[in-house]
């Protein structure tokens, strides 16, 4: 059953990885659009689609087959750092998640807060907390 579990993770993982490195780019479009004052509406439409069905799903169940692995094997893990190394990137993840959702929001209320630089400079965070994630997961490297 256990692989079973590891599997959902995984395909939860690149799911909602999909989304967290797609999703700051249609920002980027978003933000250039609006800039020269061309419609937004397909984007709104494709970042809202992409947040509630894609991203916040795969986040959840991320979450619940992550926590459940931990759950069958917590003695294992709580005394490693690599665990712990991987489980705060996890929660920045989690936050730029949130972070995203909130930028969304203000997206659809065509409140333009940043610029398409901005959001292309935040498109490198989820690609840095992955590689870090990653590295702890697989070579648990102290």
């Amino acid at each position: 059953m256990i692989l079973y579990i590891k599997a959902f993770h995984v395909i939860a993982i690149i799911c909602w990885m999909a989304g967290l490195l797609y999703l700051p780019r249609l920002y980027v479009y978003h933000a250039e659009a609006a800039s020269e004052g061309k419609n937004t509406d397909i984007l709104k439409v494709m970042q809202q689609k992409l947040l509630r069905i894609i991203m916040n799903p795969a986040m959840i169940v991320a979450w619940l087959t992550g926590l459940f692995m931990i759950h069958l094997n917590y003695a294992n893990y709580l005394s490693e750092k690599w665990f712990w190394a991987k489980v705060i990137c996890v929660i920045a993840m989690t936050a730029f998640h949130m972070v995203c959702a909130k930028w969304r929001k203000q997206l659809l209320q065509d409140e333009l807060k940043y610029s398409g630089s901005f959001f292309r400079k935040m498109n490198e965070v989820p690609t840095i907390l992955m590689i870090i994630i990653v590295i702890m997961a697989i070579a648990e490297p102290f």
